[in-house]
């Protein structure tokens, strides 16, 4: 399973992108404006520090100007992946960009339908949104284990890269059904690192290494 991380905290994905986890990153209107920064000046770093797809949204909600918005986007680096929504503005955008090799996002779903137009439509990947299905009462999970079926069965190649990460527990489970890709925030990845026994294993081991007063080097 592909890492990305769902953030345009700059310094956040460096440190991660160091340890080997960063496989990509996501970003949205939301987390631009949290940053307090431009946002073309924030694709084009965070296109810098990985070589993995690094989503940046259009704004715009008609076929024409999310082609103009997409044009400007794809010029920062190679590896912009033009996030679109999941209308059908934003599929017919889909399909205009992928045909010319650009990779191409769907977001915004919420149903295995919806996932099936988008492969059609050639989407690099699709973004089923698991926890905002889980605020309203339905099983985020059960989406992706619908999708990874559809797709599956007709031998789609959209990835599936789960959105709206909570927890770890999340993570795991679209490991287990075969998600391609998940996006989480930093907060969320740096929590599946953490064990009580780890903690308490590193605790005994130093104790122990105190004990011999040696050191190494």
């Amino acid at each position: 399973m592909k890492f990305f991380v769902d953030t345009a905290d700059t310094a956040e994905i460096r440190d991660l992108a160091e340890s080997g986890l960063v496989d990509g990153v996501t970003t949205n209107p939301s987390l631009i404006h949290k940053s307090g920064r431009k946002f073309l000046e924030v694709v084009e770093e965070i296109c810098g520090i990985t070589p993995g797809p690094v989503s940046a949204e259009v704004v715009a909600l008609d076929h024409e100007t999310m082609m103009k918005e997409a044009e400007v986007l794809r010029k920062i680096a190679d590896n912009v992946a033009i996030k679109v929504p999941l209308t059908i503005d934003g599929l017919k955008t889909c399909k205009a960009l992928t045909s010319d090799g650009t990779m191409v996002n769907v977001t915004l779903c919420f149903s295995a339908n919806q996932a099936l137009l988008a492969a059609k439509a050639g989407a690099t990947f699709i973004s089923p949104f698991v926890g905002r299905h889980d605020d309203i009462g339905f099983d985020g999970m059960r989406l992706i284990e619908d999708i990874r079926l559809i797709y599956d069965n007709y031998m789609f190649d959209t990835e599936i890269l789960v959105a709206s990460v909570r927890h770890p527990v999340h993570i795991l489970e679209a490991a287990k059904l075969g998600a391609d890709v998940m996006t989480a925030p930093p907060q969320v990845i740096r929590q599946l690192i953490k064990h009580p026994l780890t903690d308490k294993g590193i605790e005994g081991f130093l104790a122990d290494w105190g004990k011999t007063g040696q050191t190494i080097g």
